[in-house]
């Protein structure tokens, strides 16, 4: 590693060691913590594997507002079963019930347990008393639906220190600043295949590592920048952190993990990548702002309707159901949902404009009631990581009044600009690894949980899925008497393919950018808003081009540059993922935004089911899926957590 640059980090380029633990996590967010915490409580050894800080890391990391689907919270007028299965209709069945009755099942005790570690949960302070959102008995807050209370308002950006001083009493090794690279597999007693842990890099030092385990937990996030890349605003590429950007994918394709609805993505939403400024206030009455007073360059208010097109007069109408209506869905999974779940909203876009509203729409915080705009400007935007720094903290600093000042709203709905049909996005609930009800994938001893699974998302179903994957992984370590064996001629393999980036000449090399703009044009060419067979096998051709020209010209000349060489490495895996499951998809289909120009018949009944894809020594494998594979949400939970239902019972609540 002869380079003559000024690195603040000793060099520990080639140096390798061997860590071991019965339960290994890779990733630091909201799951991976919880995954850790659950394992720890168990009695087992756990190693914690972030390439940032876990303090701060993640989507989550820096705060968040709201926390969905707490339905066993004790104002909550609805069950978990009525809220996961309305999720399930919601999205037609490309749905993970699994997973979105854990968050709705155990959502609320992961609260609790964040109270006891230190995260604030309630208005202790009494800061919101008498507001309509409150319940003054509990202290706790609500957003969204007001008269059924399952949605709470957090003070998130207290929970990721609270949930690392917790793994830290518990034990837990926490190693920062290193990433996740590959998987380890072995081989069971019947020759089956099986995890035995994980290899990776510190991002500072470039020391290599070998991670043993007898269960391993990807808790890594969603792809990102697979369509959308500037390099000019790398970091507001995407809506989730730089980081984030699908390496879990990557390593458990190429591990031979399962995958189901890659073939999923949306229109884009929320990027500077080239085709707006940055996202003027960074949010907007549909979610982060939700149910703010909204007015158009005039000045004049924009009415609100609920479901049934009846214009609401107050401020207080916009958080209740419409009459005959049991509650409504909202939140980051919600887009334009279908009728029986709409809850309030301002008018559609299209009628305002033909109605004669002039853009651009403000947030006029001003001409609400004093605690919804308190709330609005303090919580929701003061607590949301998107916005806490950028805007709470930077529009207060300039001289930001919410009684006087209004919020510039983007786009023309949740779009931060209007984005073209081949600029994609995984937003919403997305494509993911397959799992069952362990959270465990098809291969023995790797689970998984949060933003790696699919069709999840938002912070609840993150940490719910997470602890609930920590207890099924602590339970599998427990019965392993030792460790799986590796084969050290893969840990060898794999630590040549990272470094080998620092012995690209810089003057004869490609720098990690130019691959992720190559890829991101190739996708938006040949994987677009609509697709057929001849432009898929061509973007396969394309992204094998770029692995056998492009790749081997790298060059990196710090540890930090080769990370980010890494990503974009994982990034073009994660973009041969989609090319393969949106061939193996023969029609179009409506919920998963997905249109096959050489089969345009859309959601044909014999293609009502999960494809679930995998590759084995480079074939692609397929099976089906019905989408009721989960069976009956209740029984199959508690069928399989008798150990914890009676746990939570003698426990009480706290």
């Amino acid at each position: 590693m002869e380079h003559t640059y000024e690195w603040p980090y000793k060099n520990e380029a080639g140096m390798e060691e061997v860590i071991s633990s019965d339960v290994l996590v890779l990733g630091g967010g909201l799951s991976g913590c919880f995954a850790a915490i659950a394992a720890a409580q168990r009695g087992q050894s756990v190693v914690l594997v972030e390439k940032g800080a876990a303090e701060k890391s993640g989507s989550g990391g820096t705060g968040f507002d709201h926390w969905e689907s707490a339905c066993t919270n004790p104002c909550s007028l609805v069950t978990p079963e009525e809220i996961a299965y309305a999720y399930v209709n919601e999205q037609d069945w490309y749905s993970n019930g699994i997973a979105h009755y854990i968050e709705c099942r155990e959502g609320y005790d992961r609260l609790l347990d964040m109270e006891r570690f230190g995260g604030k949960i309630r208005d202790t302070e009494d800061e919101f008393a008498g507001a309509e959102f409150r319940d003054d008995e509990t202290k706790l807050m609500f957003a969204y639906d007001y008269k059924n209370k399952f949605t709470l308002r957090v003070w998130g950006s207290t929970f990721k220190p609270a949930l690392v001083k917790e793994m830290k009493r518990l034990g837990v090794k926490i190693m920062d600043r290193t990433e996740a690279t590959a998987l380890l597999v072995s081989q069971d007693t019947e020759g089956k295949k099986c995890g035995a842990g994980a290899m990776g890099m510190q991002v500072h030092t470039g020391k290599f590592y070998i991670f043993r385990a007898k269960s391993t937990i990807l808790c890594m996030s969603r792809p990102a920048r697979v369509w959308l890349f500037n390099p000019d605003t790398v970091g507001l590429c995407e809506f989730r952190p730089m980081q984030s950007i699908g390496s879990g994918h990557a390593m458990g394709w190429k591990a031979g993990m399962e995958f189901t609805m890659m073939e999923k993505s949306v229109r884009a939403e929320f990027s500077a990548a080239g085709r707006s400024f940055p996202p003027y206030g960074a949010g907007n009455n549909h979610n982060t702002w939700y149910a703010a007073t909204m007015v158009d360059a005039r000045g004049v208010e924009i009415p609100y309707v609920d479901r049934d097109g009846k214009e609401l007069k107050t401020v207080s109408e916009r958080y209740y159901p419409a009459p005959g209506q049991k509650f409504f869905l909202k939140g980051g999974v919600i887009d334009n949902p279908k009728y029986e779940y709409r809850g309030p909203e301002t008018l559609d876009f299209d009628v305002l404009m033909e109605r004669g509203y002039q853009l651009p729409f403000y947030a006029d915080l001003s001409r609400m009631p004093e605690l919804e705009r308190k709330v609005i400007w303090g919580m929701m935007v003061g607590e949301e990581a998107k916005t806490k720094v950028p805007i709470y903290q930077n529009y207060t600093e300039r001289g930001f009044d919410p009684e006087k000042h209004m919020l510039q709203s983007y786009g023309t709905g949740w779009q931060s600009a209007n984005f073209l049909e081949q600029e994609r996005q995984f937003f919403g609930a997305p494509g993911g690894v397959w799992h069952d009800w362990d959270m465990q994938t098809n291969i023995p001893g790797i689970f998984c949980a949060g933003d790696q699974i699919f069709a999840s998302d938002c912070a609840g179903a993150a940490c719910a899925t997470g602890y609930y994957a920590g207890r099924k992984a602590a339970v599998y370590a427990k019965a392993l008497p030792s460790l799986p064996d590796y084969k050290k001629e893969d840990a060898a393999a794999e630590k040549e393919r990272l470094l080998a980036p620092l012995f690209v000449k810089p003057e004869e090399g490609l720098q990690w950018k130019e691959l992720n703009m190559a890829i991101s044009k190739a996708m938006q060419n040949y994987c677009g808003g609509v697709r057929c067979e001849a432009l898929l096998k061509e973007g396969l051709d394309l992204l094998g081009q770029f692995e056998t020209e492009m790749v081997p010209r790298l060059t990196a000349s710090n540890p930090h540059d080769l990370m980010r060489i890494h990503e974009v490495l994982d990034i073009l895996t994660v973009s041969k993922i989609v090319l393969h499951a949106s061939l193996a998809r023969k029609s179009s289909s409506e919920p998963l935004f997905f249109r096959r120009s050489d089969y345009p018949q859309m959601d044909p009944e014999r293609d009502r089911k999960h494809i679930v894809i995998r590759q084995e020594n480079g074939a692609v494998l397929t099976r089906d899926v019905p989408l009721n594979y989960f069976g009956n949400l209740k029984e199959e939970y508690e069928k399989r957590n008798q150990d914890y239902i009676q746990e939570v019972a003698a426990y009480g609540d706290h």
